[in-house]
């Protein structure tokens, strides 16, 4: 009969190399996301700027959606940076 010891730590699980490589992948994904993210930002606010301006017949509410979608890229980016410096 083993005796028994209920206060031995079981040993800590082991991490293998693919959730290594899974996590870097992770990564690699976000980062990736930052090089599409500003120029889809600006594409999107003009878009929606020039639909205003056919709307409402003006002709410079499309340079406002291209600035409000740079401004609204640049503020994702921080976001996502400020998200990987605290990993």
């Amino acid at each position: 009969m083993p005796p028994d010891q209920p206060d031995s730590p079981s040993p800590p699980p082991k991490s293998s190399s693919k959730d290594g490589a899974l996590q870097s992948l992770v990564r690699i994904e976000s980062l990736i996301q930052l090089a599409l993210l500003l120029p889809a930002a600006v594409v999107i606010g003009w878009a929606l700027g020039l639909v205003l301006d056919r709307w409402l017949h003006q002709h410079w509410i499309n340079i406002l959606g291209l600035i409000a979608g740079a401004v609204a890229g640049f503020v994702q980016i921080f976001r996502v940076v400020l998200a990987h410096s605290k990993e």
